[in-house]
């Protein structure tokens, strides 16, 4: 008896197989019929296409119909009129993209389906058929590749961009044309691959294409940028010697500036940053976050010279900066980063010279009580200089607590406890 329920066992484990066999078997006919109909009217017969769609991905799971070439093929071609469709929406606005199949990366599944066909077939022809369906997904590849890029989806921009470079290897290989039949086409084409790659923070992925593009002196700013931020991770200062090479291959690239005066602002070397600035404004003059982030340059340069005790230095540095924020206001009169540097301006100053005041106390003598009473006095008149402006960037942005934190001080110094005490507080 146990024997005989093993044998029916069998039997039905059989019969469920070769169900799954045939069901999928029908599927791949049914895809092949969904697909003339479709073609016979495209406009008119958009729910054949869904239907294509439903039936490969059931014939590519079955067990003998997912090693057959055919099957592949079927499904490439599928995926294929679903990428041409969308470009047709997107570059001529024909059509609707709701009434397509949603999939997920059309021209990529193609590509992996025509692929998976020409590794399968065994015949001539086939392989040709499935290398033609490759040449088409290659163009669908960067299209779609495009419109991901517009659409600030860089990921899969990245994703697409990536396999028009191996579609091109396969092509190539296998003696038939491709897209990319220049080497400035393939070098285009990493670029674009290596920008995707950066904008999508895939910087490691991203690397390489640039690396070859820097070896191979591409003619692209870019380039050098690019390379400047991928190295910066691992060693800034070795990372530089891009921007260097860039900066006077192309001395006039406006990126290539403001990504040598943000490496300058990063390691805060700020007597480098003066030139580099001032080159920038001439040519953005109208940049009036330039004028203000000199401003900050000369504000640190003369917060420095001051502690140095380089007074006529510092000065001199004060004077720019102040100079250089009301050039940023001349243009923009609500330019809140102005005016609260220049607020914070004098408000610093105050607050440097409360140090020296300190010393001053301890001397008892006439002298030294009258210098106390002059510099005093000249606090107090800073922190007057100060108040407007930081009045102004309050009524600009109310929630700022450095700003208020600068006011509440300004108002207890000068015993206005009622205004200290009731203004905001985070």
């Amino acid at each position: 008896m146990k024997k005989l329920i093993f044998g029916l066992s069998v039997m039905v484990f059989l019969s469920g197989t070769l169900t799954a066999q045939e069901d999928a078997k029908k599927a791949l006919r049914d895809a092949g019929k969904a697909m003339g109909a479709y073609n016979l009217d495209p406009t008119n017969n958009k729910s054949k296409l869904q239907e294509a769609v439903t039936a490969i991905d059931v014939a590519a799971a079955g067990p003998e119909t997912s090693v057959m070439g055919k099957t592949w093929q079927t499904k490439g071609e599928i995926y294929n009129e679903i990428a041409t469709q969308i470009v047709t929406v997107r570059q001529l606005g024909l059509g609707k993209l709701e009434d397509l199949p949603k999939v997920e990366q059309p021209a990529l599944q193609a590509s992996t389906a025509f692929q998976k066909a020409l590794e399968l077939s065994e015949k001539k022809y086939e392989k040709k058929d499935a290398l033609k369906g490759l040449q088409v997904a290659q163009s669908h590849l960067y299209n779609l590749g495009i419109f991901a890029y517009e659409d600030k989806n860089y990921a899969l921009a990245f994703s697409d961009f990536q396999e028009v470079l191996k579609v091109h290897d396969i092509l190539t290989a296998n003696e038939e044309a491709s897209s990319l039949n220049t080497p400035e086409a393939i070098n285009d084409q990493m670029y674009i691959t290596g920008l995707a790659g950066l904008n999508a923070e895939k910087v490691a992925e991203a690397k390489p294409y640039f690396e070859k593009l820097y070896a191979g002196s591409y003619d692209k700013p870019a380039i050098y940028e690019a390379l400047y931020k991928i190295k910066a991770e691992e060693n800034i200062e070795d990372a530089y010697k891009y921007l260097e090479t860039g900066r006077k291959k192309y001395p006039d690239d406006i990126s290539l500036l403001f990504a040598e005066i943000n490496h300058y602002l990063r390691l805060n070397k700020l007597d480098e940053l003066i030139g580099e600035l001032k080159m920038a404004i001439e040519k953005e003059p109208n940049n009036v976050s330039l004028y203000s982030t000199l401003g900050n340059v000369y504000d640190n340069l003369y917060q420095r010279e001051y502690a140095a005790g380089n007074t006529a230095k510092a000065d001199e540095y004060f004077n720019s900066a102040f100079d250089y924020y009301n050039q940023a206001l001349s243009k923009e009169p609500n330019f809140l980063d102005a005016i609260y540097s220049i607020g914070a301006l004098y408000y610093n100053k105050a607050a440097t010279m409360s140090k020296d005041l300190n010393a001053l106390a301890n001397d008892l003598s006439k002298e030294g009580q009258r210098k106390y009473d002059v510099m005093h006095k000249e606090i107090e008149v800073q922190f007057d200089k100060a108040l407007p402006y930081f009045q102004k960037a309050e009524s600009l942005n109310p929630n700022d607590v450095n700003t208020l934190i600068a006011l509440k001080e300004i108002f207890a110094r000068k015993d206005d406890f009622e205004k200290s005490t009731s203004s905001k507080t985070l």
